[in-house]
């Protein structure tokens, strides 16, 4: 490599790392924004995260419904959504005490 390509290849290695790097994150900004948290609709080990107590977050739910963890689910569906263990029967935005069977 003689004087007057190494500074073209160094550009171009650093133009192909920062393509990479960005290529390589994911893409849950955009995503996010058109799901929202739904309690009481994960089914057993499936939450996406913040089940209660004796669970850590993702997949550690413990049963079916469990009132206070979440899956997320598209915007505008999630109080349309079944669950036996919500007082109203549908999924709620926010954690609730699961009513008696």
């Amino acid at each position: 490599m003689n004087a007057k390509t190494k500074p073209q290849a160094l550009s171009a290695l650093c133009i192909a790392t920062a393509l990479g790097i960005a290529l390589s994150q994911p893409v849950a900004a955009a995503d996010s924004s058109e799901k929202e948290k739904c309690f009481g609709v994960a089914m057993k080990g499936k939450n996406d995260c913040a089940a209660g107590p004796g669970t850590s977050c993702a997949g550690t739910s413990k049963v079916d419904y469990q009132a206070d963890a979440w899956k997320y689910v598209p915007k505008g569906t999630c109080e349309k959504t079944a669950s036996p263990t919500s007082a109203t029967g549908f999924g709620q935005l926010k954690a609730f005490k699961a009513k008696k069977a």
